[in-house]
């Protein structure tokens, strides 16, 4: 387990992120149209798992407009921002900010991801969302960089995130 923190109070997650070097775990996140999507759904291209509690919050707003921005230049690329957010949500979202070159993806169904990802949080109140961290996967998922943000109120390390995926 992770510990992280909440403005300050210490939480904990179910696990540790995948490794770099590691194969990273397949997942069944749920899309826009309500449909499943996989790793095998992206192949051959470089992924940033935008891990977020919820786009309901300002700092993870804010990651999924930088990545927004940044995926408009790697086209060889793609960021998946991933919550337990409702895919109705999301969408609304990305329409309200202008958000369109992120896929937006939700652990709603069968909620492995935070677990498969050592990412869920288990207790204080945001228990049961997904904790702010980043995974970079290469073009065979295979993990390259990884980033558990140590404070849930804290924006990732997007220049280092970047930066691994070339």
């Amino acid at each position: 387990m992770a510990t992280i923190t909440f403005k300050g109070t210490p939480t904990r997650t179910s696990g540790i992120l995948p490794a770099p070097g590691t194969e990273a775990p397949d997942f069944r996140l749920t899309d826009e149209k309500l449909q499943d999507k996989g790793l095998g759904d992206f192949a051959g291209k470089k992924k940033i798992l935008n891990i977020v509690p919820s786009l309901d919050t300002g700092v993870c707003a804010a990651s999924a407009r930088k990545f927004d921005k940044e995926m408009a230049k790697r086209p060889q690329a793609v960021c998946l921002t991933i919550s337990r957010d409702l895919p109705f949500a999301a969408t609304r979202f990305c329409k309200t900010e202008g958000v369109s070159n992120v896929v937006t993806l939700s652990d709603l169904r069968d909620r492995s991801f935070g677990r498969d990802y050592g990412c869920e949080i288990l207790e204080g109140p945001f228990a049961g969302l997904l904790s702010r961290a980043l995974v970079v996967l290469d073009e065979e998922n295979r993990v390259i960089h990884c980033e558990q943000v140590p404070e849930i109120s804290q924006e990732p390390d997007y220049a280092r995130a970047l930066r691994a995926l070339g």
